[in-house]
């Protein structure tokens, strides 16, 4: 029989998935790749891959899609690894250029931009050649990931896209989830929690492991995975990513 194929999201806040993956001996099971969210969706739509941790904007281009885990990559509050940043005031932000990494992300600010802050803007779509840095004075740029960490700081004006969803809505939002384009057998499902769960319960081992590679290092990295990342893909959660899907497919 073929391995399972997963692909997961190459950026901090899934080592703890990597690391439950790596020590458990599950990694020896599947064949693992990590890429861009965005690239997660794109190899589980076309089927390239079998679970993907992929973008929630991308669960409805999936067919016959199945949340297959206990687990997700979400927020109650603070993320900072979801920015709008601007070198502007918020007021006078009339183009946004949108990350092209993460259709959660970008889906996300439309969402709020029409439901919470009542703007319409000129929506601008970015690639991998995009310079983030360079842009106008009136223009403002959606940054995911831990270059949030790298390039945040470059901007005058920054504002949090988890924390303005959880003041809208009351609810954490959900940025990611373990998904799969086919049935797959309980005991794989419960074998594949079980390894994601050594990593989201041992974090100091996983800043341990991987708090000397990245962007975002030490006491930062072990901060960022305790307090900003919400791993537990609990009934509010449910919740919010319900609402959420409901308001983008109103868009």
């Amino acid at each position: 029989m073929d391995k399972i194929r997963i692909s997961a999201v190459k950026y901090a806040n899934t080592y703890p998935f990597i690391y439950g993956l790596v020590e458990s001996g599950f990694e020896k099971k599947v064949i693992l790749e990590t890429d861009h969210p965005s690239d997660c969706a794109a190899k589980l739509i076309c089927g390239r891959v079998d679970i993907g941790l992929i973008p929630v904007a991308a669960l409805p281009q999936v067919k016959d899609y199945n949340i297959i885990s206990d687990y997700c990559i979400g927020a109650n509050g603070n993320v900072r690894t979801v920015l709008l940043l601007s070198n502007c005031p918020f007021e006078k932000i009339r183009n946004i250029y949108l990350d092209y990494r993460s259709e959660s992300s970008i889906n996300l600010t439309k969402v709020l931009a029409k439901n919470s802050w009542k703007r319409e803007f000129r929506w601008i779509s970015t690639s991998k050649e995009f310079d983030f840095l360079n842009i106008g004075p009136d223009e403002g740029v959606v940054l995911i990931g831990d270059q949030c960490f790298e390039l945040g700081n470059r901007f005058r004006y920054k504002i949090d896209l988890a924390k303005e969803w959880k003041e809208f809505s009351g609810l954490p939002f959900v940025f990611a989830c373990w998904t799969s384009n086919k049935q797959l057998d309980n005991d794989f499902i419960k074998d594949f929690n079980k390894a994601l769960s050594l990593g989201v319960n041992n974090i100091d081992g996983v800043v341990n492991k991987f708090g000397q590679t990245g962007t975002i290092t030490g006491e930062i990295l072990r901060t960022y995975l305790n307090e900003n990342i919400d791993f537990n893909f609990n009934d509010e959660k449910k919740t919010g990513l319900k609402l959420f899907l409901e308001l983008m497919g109103k868009l």
